[in-house]
């Protein structure tokens, strides 16, 4: 029998062709991938030199904003010590008024009552009359005491009176406030 020759088997182009093929396409993939890890890197940097420039330009504004803050409360602190001591100074000009008012005021009221007396005598009998001259008297000497007397002395003396009796200081107070109210209702009218 014979043999027949077999034919060797046929190589093809093809198959060698593509690892051939695969090469630069990887070479390709990888740079491809190396230039996006590059430029991904190159934004990353980017973005972190960005916020720190930020960082930076906010952390100089605040410090801007916070001496202006501290310049104005240092301002606004003074402006608060003028006007306080501006209102002090009329709460004391208006104290010394009141004070004058209210001695004049006493001393008033004692000559109308003493000048009353004898009309009081006639009336109501000697007794009554010397009670009111009594009184006249008394208000008057309280209203050259009074007069005599600086604001801090009287405050000194107010605060000595409504630690000895609190409920007369409180009911003096209330009508002390009233006969104010009267006074300013009465000067508004005039």
């Amino acid at each position: 029998m014979a043999k027949t020759p077999t034919a060797a088997p046929k190589k093809t182009t093809t198959t060698a062709a593509k690892p051939a093929a695969k090469k630069p396409a990887a070479k390709a993939a990888s740079a491809g991938t190396g230039e996006a890890k590059a430029k991904f890197t190159k934004a990353i940097e980017e973005a972190k030199a960005g916020a720190t420039a930020l960082t930076a330009e906010a952390k100089a504004k605040a410090e801007g904003y916070r001496d202006q803050l501290s310049t104005k409360s240092a301002d606004w602190v003074e402006e608060a010590k003028d006007i306080a001591g501006q209102a002090k100074g009329r709460a004391t000009d208006l104290a010394v008024e009141g004070k004058a008012k209210a001695s004049d005021a006493i001393s008033t009221l004692g000559k109308l009552v003493g000048e009353n007396a004898t009309t009081i005598d006639e009336k109501l009998g000697t007794r009554y009359g010397d009670y009111a001259r009594t009184a006249a008297r008394t208000m008057q000497e309280s209203a050259a005491k009074l007069d005599s007397k600086d604001l801090n002395e009287l405050g000194d003396d107010a605060k000595e009176f409504v630690r000895k009796s609190p409920g007369l200081a409180v009911g003096i107070a209330a009508a002390f406030g009233f006969l104010v109210a009267r006074l300013f209702k009465g000067s508004n009218k005039a």
